[in-house]
């Protein structure tokens, strides 16, 4: 659960509702016992209904935890978190790492979107020291190339990246003049069967070898079990649980717990 410390940082992010006008109604639970209980559920992967008793009811954490992702209450956490680690130099974009895994779906989340995939793509973006600015879910059809751009319109920081390397999958030359138009410099291995003159730079190329960190974001994203898999049919709902991921991530980066 959330340390004294911890919901210190995030209590005055989250909106306080005030009571009705006209009294009616039960009263509104902390929002901290709630966000603990739908923190029970990232980390567990178990369902909305077997949460312990020393929550609050399922349907009350289901309902503000939906309420928080409609209403930007997440995404406005992220972007506090991250502006400050960016200010504290915690938090570099001078040299980005993109990568996206697959999730796939039970009990028909997310197939409606994609019958063939039957599944989610995560895309994420992380900064020079490996901590997360930019989620974005698809299909699972998608090429990842043709997802780098809508990515990196997802971040959390105004800034965009000066470097952004990724694996081979990347290597298209459409995408680096994108990027380029944009001041963002792409940095990916040649594919072997690439029949074009080369067009990176061997020392720029040495770079990639920390793209590790990007790896290892994703195995902090799955260390959360509500993640690995997509049961939620909303794509929204889905990616408020990533967005909770990624919070509690840089929340340990504000807090030094690395």
């Amino acid at each position: 659960e959330l340390t004294d410390e911890q919901w210190g940082i995030l209590e005055p992010l989250i909106p306080v509702k005030e009571p009705r006008e006209d009294g009616k109604g039960r009263p509104r639970i902390n929002n901290r016992d709630v966000m603990n209980g739908i923190l029970w559920v990232l980390r567990t992967g178990a369902a909305w209904q077997d949460l312990p008793d020393r929550y609050p009811s399922p349907a009350t954490c289901h309902r503000r935890f939906q309420e928080w992702q409609r209403e930007g209450v997440l995404e406005k956490i992220l972007t506090s978190l991250a502006d400050d680690l960016k200010e504290r130099g915690k938090l570099d974009l001078s040299e980005c790492f993109i990568d996206g895994t697959f999730v796939s779906a039970k009990k028909g989340g997310g197939q409606s979107e994609d019958q063939a995939g039957k599944g989610t793509k995560i895309m994420a973006m992380a900064d020079r020291f490996g901590l997360p600015i930019a989620i974005h879910l698809e299909s699972a059809s998608p090429h990842e190339v043709t997802l780098v751009e809508a990515t990196i319109a997802s971040r959390f920081v105004a800034d965009k990246p000066r470097r952004l390397i990724g694996d081979r999958a990347y290597d298209s030359d459409p995408l680096d003049e994108q990027l380029r138009t944009q001041g963002i410099e792409l940095i990916a291995p040649h594919r072997r069967n690439r029949v074009r003159p080369k067009t990176q730079d061997g020392r720029k190329l040495r770079r990639y070898k920390r793209r590790w960190k990007i790896e290892r974001l994703n195995a902090w994203l799955q260390n959360f079990r509500r993640v690995q898999v997509r049961y939620e049919r909303k794509v929204e709902n889905f990616l408020g649980l990533v967005q909770l991921a990624c919070i509690l991530i840089l929340l340990k980066a504000f807090l030094d717990e690395f």
